[in-house]
């Protein structure tokens, strides 16, 4: 249908339809601020693909996110410390920046849960993203059995603690079979601390 259409032309992002697109929505998307709320989703497929309903309760939020690494936080650019820990410019962010996205939008709206989030558009400086967020005091939430899971206390704030799409990505927990052998325990680092320290019991 319409939607398989849509995803393939997204596949397609050096076309000349999507980079004339782009174009037109970066320019104007510069104009706007950081975090913005928007009355539909830009990619209707996409957002469909990911729980969006156009209905009550349901919002989209589109944020801006600067592109590329991030700067060491030290007066003057001076690391007053060994020269293992002099760099300053070419800090590379933990996660993905679609991640840090739906952590700005958590923030800004304490009060809804991130459901997800996908990419929209680009230019040199900035990216933008498209969070979809569900509002859990509402009645018609409540009682969507698709979308009422997310009305439990344990899913607060789970932009913050890598649990949507694009935190699991960064956390690399998006493998199955035998490439997940070092994910046993729900993280790579935690599996190698567990597995490399001593432990001596007292009674053992």
């Amino acid at each position: 249908g319409a939607y398989k259409f849509l995803n393939e032309i997204w596949r397609n992002k050096q076309s000349d339809a999507l980079r004339f697109l782009n174009r037109l929505r970066v320019w104007e998307y510069r104009q706007l601020p950081a975090v913005i709320r928007v009355s539909k989703p830009t990619r209707t497929e996409k957002a469909h693909q990911l729980g969006y309903k156009a209905r009550q309760g349901v919002s989209i939020y589109r944020v801006r996110i600067r592109r590329g690494g991030r700067k060491r936080n030290v007066k003057h650019g001076i690391n007053y410390g060994k020269p293992r820990n002099i760099g300053i410019n070419e800090q590379k962010h933990f996660r993905n920046l679609r991640s840090v996205s739906e952590e700005r939008v958590g923030r800004r709206c304490g009060n809804l849960r991130v459901l997800s989030s996908y990419y929209v558009a680009q230019d040199g400086s900035y990216k933008w993203f498209e969070v979809i967020c569900v509002d859990p005091q509402h009645k018609a939430i409540r009682q969507d059995p698709e979308l009422n899971w997310i009305v439990n206390a344990v899913h607060k704030h789970r932009e913050m603690r890598g649990l949507t799409a694009a935190g699991r990505k960064g956390r690399g927990l998006l493998k199955r079979g035998h490439r997940a052998h070092q994910l046993q325990g729900s993280s790579r680092r935690a599996r190698w601390l567990r597995q490399n320290t001593l432990k001596l019991k007292r009674y053992r």
